[in-house]
């Protein structure tokens, strides 16, 4: 088996530099360790690699932002996202870009092993963990009187009414959610229309009601 090649993506030297050593235990991977996203991108000009493991929250240019651009320039290209953060409100946005999976800095070196071996199979690399977080795309909205409404509330809705349940702003919402202000607002009055409320307040409620996001907020 010829030998896979790793470009790992970490602003932590330490953490950059032990993983590189547990990955190469295994005598058919080379990792390629570089600290930013600058870097990354021009080692990748430099050479080839068949596993890019980039990790999401770096200075300047985040993992988000550096997988994005690497995947349109190259749509076959394997990105993993290895960290230690949370990834659930970017999830649906690293699906889009093309992602292979997600694997957390806290798994074994088997785990982590496994999942590029699967990544160079062209399988997805998703933890149950992770699997178990995630909401169906689109939920049907029911009334109290046991009736169901024609409209229903889409994953980037959910989203919305989740970050409006913690309290922020439509421009703060708009700065982690990846989109325009006038978009969040858009989506907030057709929200506001399918759960026939009138304010943010009266929305929380009902969403907490119906079971559209998640309890651990209240």
């Amino acid at each position: 088996m010829s030998e896979i090649r790793i470009l790992l993506v970490d602003d932590h030297p330490s953490v950059g530099e032990g993983t590189k050593t547990m990955i190469e235990q295994d005598s058919n991977m080379s990792v390629h360790v570089v600290l930013s996203a600058m870097e990354a991108i021009e080692a990748l000009k430099q050479e080839s690699f068949d596993i890019i493991l980039c990790d999401l929250n770096m200075p300047t240019i985040t993992g988000l932002e550096l997988t994005k651009r690497l995947m349109q320039e190259d749509p076959d290209r394997r990105v993993i996202i290895y960290t230690g953060h949370d990834i659930i409100s970017h999830f649906n946005l690293l699906i889009q870009y093309g992602v292979s999976g997600f694997i957390s800095k806290t798994v074994s070196r088997e785990q982590l092993l496994a999942s590029i071996y699967c990544a160079m199979r062209g399988e997805a690399v998703i933890p149950v963990s992770l699997l178990k977080q995630l909401r169906r795309g689109e939920v049907k909205v029911t009334r109290s009187d046991g009736t169901v409404e024609e409209a229903s509330i889409n994953e980037r809705e959910q989203d919305i009414l989740q970050e409006v349940a913690e309290g922020l702003s439509n421009k703060e919402i708009a700065v982690k959610l990846h989109m325009s202000q006038r978009t969040v607002e858009y989506n907030l009055t057709r929200i506001f229309d399918k759960l026939s409320v009138r304010s943010r307040s009266e929305a929380i409620v009902e969403s907490k009601r119906l079971g559209l996001i998640r309890s651990e907020t209240f």
